[in-house]
């Protein structure tokens, strides 16, 4: 099989950043899928990965954890898919990603791919769908079904990838969304996803939310920086809100500027079930399942917004250097491999 590896750490503008190798085809074990891809997106995970990789040439590592494709074989202890059905998923970290042709998944962390949606529009879904479903209605509590109508929900880097998805999961859920996003592109975005209100994350954030009548907010979504925003995070929760956050800190934060307001402060990482293979594991199968049928009831849509073809080492490069800008909006998916 085509496989498009990382071998170390190079800018993605490097032409060697991203190498195209021939692999053996892989064999599925009992609870695998073994998945002809037909698309992937990319992710910051993928270009954390590439740069955490030796400065020298190592070992290839075939990144990216975000795909849609047709299951070809199934392995002995799998019940839910069989050979030909259309799937979506992102996996695990721990294992070989899907810039390659065929990937192995468990079939327990995969959906059924939306049947209204292509290829790409499916394979810009499942991370992101995840990670958001995860913080909103896991990590912090909010209720999925409409418990919680009405409550205030502040989504920072409402623009980006978990944040496009967030904003579509809370609206369903009845929860008032103030989201963050500077440029007009990106808040026209929001605003089109459900987001109630949009706040300019380039000015302060607690006089435009007071200004929209928002003294405090119920919860919040940090899709964005956890240092940055940190301070004004404790500033603008109320007593007894809660706080999710994906992005590691990289400085030391003081958790006591939380404990006067009883703040719930939770992490969310995608990976932790698969990566420590959790009794729950197949919670994202579950998941995932939801989400396209949301999809295919017309209650959710694909963040997809910019496509790149064929899937290649080139075209690789330049959807890292755009994922790095930090000025993408939505999903960046790659379809297709030449024939």
């Amino acid at each position: 099989m085509r496989a498009i590896v990382a071998t170390r750490a190079l800018p993605s503008s490097d032409p060697l950043a991203f190498e195209p190798r021939e692999l053996p085809d892989p064999s599925p074990g009992d609870q695998d899928l073994l998945i002809r891809v037909e698309a992937v997106a990319v992710n910051p995970v993928d270009a954390k990965v590439r740069a955490s990789l030796p400065h020298e040439p190592g070992t290839p590592r075939i990144l990216g954890w975000d795909g849609a494709g047709v299951v070809e074989a199934v392995g002995g202890a799998v019940r839910d898919f069989s050979p030909g059905d259309a799937v979506f998923f992102a996996g695990d970290i721990t294992r070989p990603g899907c810039y390659a042709e065929k990937v192995l998944v468990d079939g327990r962390l995969c959906g059924p791919k939306p049947a209204i949606l292509s290829f790409a529009e499916a394979a810009a879904l499942p991370l992101t769908s995840l990670t958001a479903w995860e913080a909103l209605f896991e990590r912090i509590g909010l209720d999925s079904e409409g418990a919680d109508a009405g409550r205030s929900l502040l989504i920072l880097g409402g623009a980006g990838g978990v944040g496009s998805i967030a904003i579509q999961l809370a609206r369903r859920a009845g929860l008032e969304v103030i989201a963050t996003a500077s440029r007009p592109e990106s808040r026209a975005w929001c605003l089109d996803l459900g987001a109630s209100h949009v706040v300019d994350h380039h000015q302060p954030l607690a006089p435009q939310l007071a200004a929209l009548g928002y003294g405090e907010v119920d919860a919040i979504a940090n899709f964005s920086d956890t240092d940055a925003y940190w301070n004004v995070m404790a500033e603008l929760i109320k007593p007894q809100g809660a706080i999710v956050c994906i992005v590691g800190n990289r400085s030391p934060l003081d958790l006591n500027v939380l404990k006067s307001k009883s703040v719930r402060l939770a992490w969310e990482f995608m990976f932790t079930r698969p990566q420590y293979r959790t009794a729950d594991m197949a919670q994202q199968g579950v998941i995932l399942g939801i989400i396209s049928k949301l999809v295919d009831s017309g209650g959710l849509r694909s963040t997809c917004h910019d496509r790149l073809s064929p899937i290649n080492a080139d075209t690789l490069g330049q959807a890292h250097g755009r994922l790095e800008s930090g000025q993408a909006i939505g999903k960046l998916v790659l379809v297709g491999w030449l024939a």
